[in-house]
């Protein structure tokens, strides 16, 4: 198992010792590393998905409202068609 050693604020170290006083601190401080990692690591997959989304966004066509519109009637209804939906 490894050790980690880091300084914080006496004010922060008091309130985590008088409120985990009865735990074990060391398996406190690991989970909340554990959760730090796990966040930090969603946000890295966040920013490297948006920086994708950029990226193709940059490459696409311009579609307006009323087209976007208009495709999804038409999705819309060829799908209630092939499900036997009355017209909308």
């Amino acid at each position: 198992m490894g050790t980690m050693n880091f300084s914080i604020p006496d004010d922060i170290k008091e309130r985590f010792n008088r409120t985990f006083a009865q735990r074990n601190r060391s398996a406190i401080v690991a989970q909340l590393i554990e959760e730090a990692v796990a966040r930090g690591e969603r946000k890295q997959q966040s920013d490297e998905a948006i920086r994708r989304i950029m990226v193709r966004r940059q490459s696409t066509a311009d579609v307006s409202t009323e087209e976007i519109l208009r495709l999804r009637d038409e999705i819309r209804a060829e799908s209630d068609a092939a499900h036997q939906f009355p017209p909308r």
